[in-house]
C-alpha cells in the first residue's frame, strides 16, 4: 500500500509574507511594509506556492486578487500565525517571568513609564516596540505585547482600557487653505470641507466626526494608508484631516498648519492590557502609565472603560 505523501513543512515567514501581499492586494505596499525589495518578496511568495502545490494569488497590473486557493488558505494563514505568536508568548512567559513588551502607536511616548519600570524593577526585561495603530487590539491577543499605549477608537472586547489623558482635536490643512489662520474653527465652518478616510469605519467615525451632531454626513476625501500618505493628500489641497493637538504645537510638515477645533469633544490616549492580565509587571507598568503619562495637571479622567 502506498504511504500518503507527507504534508509540506511551512515556513512560517513566508506564511507571514502572503498575509502581507493578500491583505495589501499590491506587491509593492506590501514590500515597503515588510522592508523587502518587490522582486525578493515575489519570490518568497513564489516559494511558498511551490511547497502548497497551488497558485495562491493572480497579478495583474491593477494589483493582486486571490485565487479559489488563496481564499481558503488566508484565513488558515492567519490562524496558523496567530497560534505561533501566543505559543512563543506563553512559553517565554513560562521561562522568562520577568519580561514585559510594551507597545506605542504612532506619535506616542511611553518613555517615562518605562523608565520608572524600570528603575523600580531592575531585574526585569522591559522591551518597547511600535505597533500600527490598526494592530494595537491583535497585538495584545496575540500575547506580541503585554500593554499598548494608543488613542481611541479600540475595539475593548477583551482588554482592558484605561484613559491616560485627553487632547484637543485640530484641523490640519494646507498652509494656504482659506481656513488657515483663524484662531479656532466650528464643525460648521468646515461643514463643506472633504476630509481624508481611512479604511476603518470606526476609525471615520471617530475621527471624522461622522455623521455629524445633527446628522449630516461628512463630504469625503481620498482614503490614506499610511501616515505619510496622509500628510500628502492634505497637503497637496485634496482633504482636510482631524487630528489630536500634538503636545509640542508643531505639525509634520512646513507645508501644514493646524487650528484648533472649539466644539469637538476631545480625543484620549489610553492604555490597553488584556483583560484578565494582573501579573507584577504589568500592573506595575499600568501604575507608572498613569502616573507618568498624564499631564500633571491633567489627571485622567476616567477609569477602566467597558
Amino acid at each position: 500500500m502506498t504511504e500518503p505523501a507527507p504534508a509540506p513543512d511551512l515556513d512560517l515567514r513566508l506564511v507571514r509574507y502572503f498575509v502581507a501581499v493578500a491583505e495589501h492586494r499590491h506587491f509593492g505596499r506590501a514590500a515597503a511594509r515588510l522592508h523587502l525589495t518587490q522582486p525578493s518578496l515575489s519570490r518568497q511568495i513564489h516559494r511558498l506556492e511551490h511547497q502548497l502545490g497551488a497558485r495562491l494569488l493572480d497579478r495583474t497590473p491593477q494589483g493582486n486578487t486571490l485565487t479559489a486557493a488563496g481564499e481558503v488558505f488566508l484565513p488558515r494563514a492567519r490562524a496558523l500565525l496567530r497560534s505561533a505568536d501566543q505559543t512563543v508568548a506563553v512559553t517565554r512567559a513560562a521561562a522568562e517571568p520577568s519580561r514585559i513588551v510594551v507597545g506605542f502607536t504612532r506619535g506616542l511616548i511611553v518613555t517615562p513609564a518605562v523608565r520608572a519600570l524600570r528603575h523600580r524593577h531592575p531585574d526585569a526585561d522591559v522591551q518597547t516596540v511600535f505597533v500600527e495603530f490598526g494592530q494595537a487590539t491583535a497585538a495584545l491577543l496575540d500575547h506580541r505585547v503585554d500593554a499598548v499605549v494608543t488613542r481611541l477608537p479600540v475595539p475593548t472586547a477583551g482588554l482592558r482600557v484605561t484613559v491616560l489623558r485627553e487632547e484637543p482635536r485640530m484641523l490640519m490643512m494646507p498652509v494656504d487653505h482659506p481656513l488657515a489662520g483663524k484662531e479656532s474653527l466650528t464643525l460648521d465652518d468646515i461643514a463643506g470641507e472633504p476630509l481624508l478616510r481611512a479604511a476603518d469605519p470606526e476609525w471615520n467615525a471617530y475621527w471624522r466626526i461622522d455623521p455629524r451632531p445633527d446628522g449630516s454626513p461628512v463630504p469625503d476625501g481620498p482614503v490614506a494608508e499610511s501616515f505619510e500618505d496622509k500628510f500628502e493628500i492634505v497637503a497637496s489641497g485634496q482633504a482636510v484631516a482631524i487630528v489630536p493637538a500634538a503636545r509640542d504645537g508643531g505639525v509634520p510638515r512646513p507645508d501644514l498648519t493646524a487650528v484648533p477645533l472649539r466644539d469637538v469633544p476631545p480625543s484620549h490616549v489610553v492604555l490597553a492590557t488584556r483583560a484578565g492580565d494582573r501579573g507584577r509587571l504589568v500592573t506595575a507598568f499600568s501604575r507608572a502609565a498613569e502616573t507618568h503619562l498624564t499631564d500633571p495637571d491633567d489627571p485622567p479622567t476616567s477609569g477602566p472603560l467597558p
